[in-house]
């Protein structure tokens, strides 16, 4: 336990006085009119948006945010192969025209093929195998990389903290699984699960979850270590990534049989309600899996049960991440207004809100109580097909419902933080209001701990403790009680600064 909490302090430590900083307005509609005119040019509007700040990633899956390029380099170091192919990762030993490593040094372009090959990247280009879709090649690129990724999390920690902090976030949120509670997971009794089993499960499988756990706690402590090291942390040297502040959220696998995913979200709501780096619950895999649509409902009445035992336990849902012609109509009319009532205080996707037979009420009641999309526009673009005036992100913002941008699977979908706000300019017509409005929205949204800065939801009116300044003790003390209106004040002081320094973006500056 001392090992976890010097941890956490080491983790997420970050300044108790932080001033929120006032950008004049005359700042703030400079930069509004910068990025409009760049808006057209994407290179300008890259080197933009890379400096602009940007609040916290809530929708990240870990596995997903590796490049292909970084599991190729362990699958060398391992010493393993191409399938004859060229289409997945195998271990050793093979010809040693397989070899990754020898590939990558020998044959290049044989290399470059196998990229495209466990990734979206050829797909995005134009290029690969015939008839294959986005969809598919995006969910089957997890088994081709799949012999390189086991036992490197830590390694794929420090790359996707790195990533965070290149892309000026000061808050992620990770899904990750770790192993020990994977393996847990997996060796679920093949037997029927029904709702009216739930009970008898839980009390079958809780005290094996819970004298897991201490190990768990233990295993991601190493990781962060590992990574941390990996960064450079605490050093001189200290990579921008170690001030990032990152919590977790555990995954259950909705494409499983039901006794795995029960045992996969008993393991997360365990872990959540205990070790407080993991701040909630999500579920994932193809929302189109045959198995995961007969069981929809099954999955919801577990989270009901286990919300129920453990309701301090945040919970986002993977919910709507489905589009017209990739399933029947019918399997559109409800699964976001499900996962609403079934406890989402976050939905992630959420793409195909406009088929749903409730959508107004489903909208109206999302409003209301301040339930958030995590919007993926690269991923929805590349699996789903959906993007430009389909894409459902201008109907959530119109009915209330606060949205903010996140990556998905940034490596996998070859995508970056920066260039899901390059899309919202583009593809969406957002501008910088709006994009300052979506970062602010994923701090106020997450599931980071302690209470908001802002009142009642109200960007710019501040919390009572500091409403007669912030260099005041009661301001001080409150801040120095919530990390989330830490990492609130930490933006904004970010924002003033940007604002500050638009000259260096002008057509002819000189320095930095």
């Amino acid at each position: 336990m001392k090992r976890l909490i010097a941890s956490l302090l080491s983790t997420l430590a970050l300044p108790l006085a932080v001033p929120v900083a006032h950008a004049d307005a005359a700042s703030e509609a400079a930069a509004s009119t910068m990025l409009d005119e760049m808006a057209g040019n994407a290179a300008r509007l890259r080197v933009f948006l890379q400096a602009m700040p940007k609040g916290g990633d809530l929708h990240n899956h870990l596995g997903g945010s590796v490049y292909a390029e970084d599991f190729l380099k362990v699958a060398a170091a391992k010493g393993m192969c191409a399938d004859e192919g060229i289409t997945r990762i195998v271990a050793g030993p093979c010809p040693a025209d397989l070899q990754i490593g020898a590939m990558a040094v020998k044959d290049p372009f044989t290399y470059a093929k196998l990229i495209d090959a466990i990734s979206t990247r050829g797909f995005q280009k134009g290029i690969g195998p015939a008839l294959v879709s986005g969809h598919n090649q995006f969910f089957s690129s997890f088994r081709k990389f799949g012999p390189a990724a086991d036992g490197e999390d830590a390694r794929w920690l420090a790359d996707a903290y790195a990533s965070a902090g290149r892309n000026n976030l000061v808050y992620l949120e990770l899904m990750h699984n770790p192993d020990t509670l994977s393996r847990f997971m997996i060796a679920a009794p093949d037997a029927p699960l029904d709702v009216s089993g739930l009970a008898a499960a839980y009390k079958r499988d809780l005290p094996e979850v819970q004298a897991l756990l201490g190990a768990t706690s233990a295993e991601v402590t190493r990781e962060e270590e590992t990574a941390r090291k990996r960064l450079a942390c605490d050093t001189k040297d200290a990579d921008p990534g170690c001030s990032v502040a990152v919590r977790y959220l555990f995954s259950g696998m909705r494409g499983l049989p039901p006794q795995v995913v029960w045992r996969s979200l008993l393991a997360g709501f365990a872990l959540a309600d205990r070790d407080p780096r993991f701040v909630g619950v999500n579920i994932v895999m193809p929302e189109d899996d045959p198995v995961a649509l007969r069981d929809y409902d099954l999955h919801m009445a577990m989270y009901r049960f286990l919300e129920a035992k453990y309701p301090k336990v945040n919970v986002t849902m993977h919910a709507g991440e489905l589009a017209l012609g990739l399933v029947p109509p019918k399997d559109l009319e409800d699964h976001i207004a499900k996962a609403v009532a079934s406890g989402a205080k976050r939905i992630g996707h959420g793409v195909d809100i406009s088929y749903e037979k409730a959508a107004p009420e489903t909208l109206a009641r999302m409003a209301r109580e301040g339930i958030g999309v995590e919007i993926n526009l690269t991923s929805n673009a590349v699996i789903l097909g959906v993007e430009g005036g389909v894409h459902p992100l201008h109907l959530y913002r119109s009915m209330g419902v606060p949205v903010m941008l996140s990556t998905d699977d940034e490596g996998v979908l070859r995508s970056d933080m920066t260039n899901e706000h390059v899309r919202a300019v583009q593809q969406q017509g957002l501008h910088y209001a709006d994009l300052k409005e979506l970062a602010r929205n994923s701090l106020e949204y997450s599931f980071a701990p302690g209470v908001s800065l802002w009142r009642a939801h109200r960007f710019g009116t501040v919390a009572e403790p500091c409403a007669t300044g912030m260099a005041t003790a009661a301001c001080k003390a409150f801040l120095a009680g919530s990390e989330k209106a830490r990492l609130q004040a930490r933006l904004e002081t970010n924002f003033d600064r940007f604002e500050q320094s638009l000259d260096r973006f002008r057509q002819g500056a000189k320095g930095d």
